[in-house]
């Protein structure tokens, strides 16, 4: 899974059920001049808009290497795992020339739909021998970006919320997803991020995860004074652990810290504004 780097704030990780009233669950925020809708996905055409906005920010803005099936159209990130992923939408509601223009995306998969693809998306980064117990009740997040126009907020707060939402009506309390960091510098401030945060913030052994490609810390500078970047700051804010060290991904040029969070493990005053508690 590959998640853009994006404002602070905590994120969570799930998928919807196949209701009528999951698939037609939206709200409406109004962060600046523009309402925002979020949706899930229930057409192609609305899977083929998240994976535009994908293609966009992936390969265009972050240079990343796409693999996709032949045949697929061009300008669209797509993969085998996206027909069984659900994918979660936010909008601009309008008023407005670009009303419908879609500015953010995850998508999500639950334990069921990943028992029919044959497994997760970190699987191919990760061995999650370890993560055996909590599968029944785990959801994975990935393939999250926002729109550059559109980094203010508003469009994560209403991903997010609806999100949590999600997770909770369905009974499921485990997200794992993958944070990923640039290696333009060469990958010396993932290893020194990692470096840092396996002092604080290490998931308990039993929970501990192996890179099937790992980034090769001992031969980078793991020294530096660095700051986690935003996204991971709101993972870390949750309640979120780090699940072992960081994967390389060569295709993206990113190192990714796999990381994972529980519902019961949220603050108090993220309990109160995605949940209500």
């Amino acid at each position: 899974m590959r998640d853009l780097p994006l404002p602070t704030l905590p994120i969570a990780d799930l998928r919807p059920n196949f209701s009528a009233e999951s698939r037609a669950a939206r709200r409406s925020l109004h962060p600046s001049s523009h309402a925002l809708e979020v949706v899930w996905a229930r057409t192609e055409e609305d899977v083929l808009a998240a994976q535009r906005l994908r293609y966009q920010v992936f390969a265009e803005e972050m240079g990343a290497k796409l693999r996709v099936p032949a045949g697929s159209p061009a300008g669209h990130d797509i993969d085998l795992f996206d027909p069984y992923c659900e994918h979660l939408l936010v909008r601009l509601a309008g008023p407005g020339p670009d009303t419908g223009m879609v500015i953010g995306t995850y998508r999500v998969l639950t334990p069921d739909s990943a028992k029919r693809v044959g497994g997760l998306y970190s699987e191919t980064e990760f061995d999650l021998i370890r993560l055996r117990p909590l599968r029944a009740k785990m959801v994975e997040l990935g393939r999250s970006c926002v729109h550059p126009d559109h980094r203010h907020g508003g469009a994560i707060l209403a991903l997010w919320g609806a999100l949590a939402e999600f997770m909770v009506r369905n009974d499921l309390d485990t997200m794992i997803g993958c944070a990923s960091i640039s290696m333009r510098d060469g990958g010396h401030m993932a290893a020194s991020l990692w470096n840092k945060l396996r002092h604080t913030h290490l998931a308990p052994i039993e929970l501990q995860v192996r890179p099937r490609l790992p980034l090769p810390v001992d031969e980078l500078d793991h020294h530096l004074n660095v700051e986690a970047p935003a996204l991971i700051k709101g993972y870390l804010r949750c309640g979120a652990k780090v699940l072992g060290a960081p994967a390389w991904d060569p295709d993206f040029n990113t190192a990714d810290l796999p990381m994972l969070m529980r519902i019961g493990d949220l603050p108090s005053r993220y309990r109160r504004h995605f949940l209500g508690d």
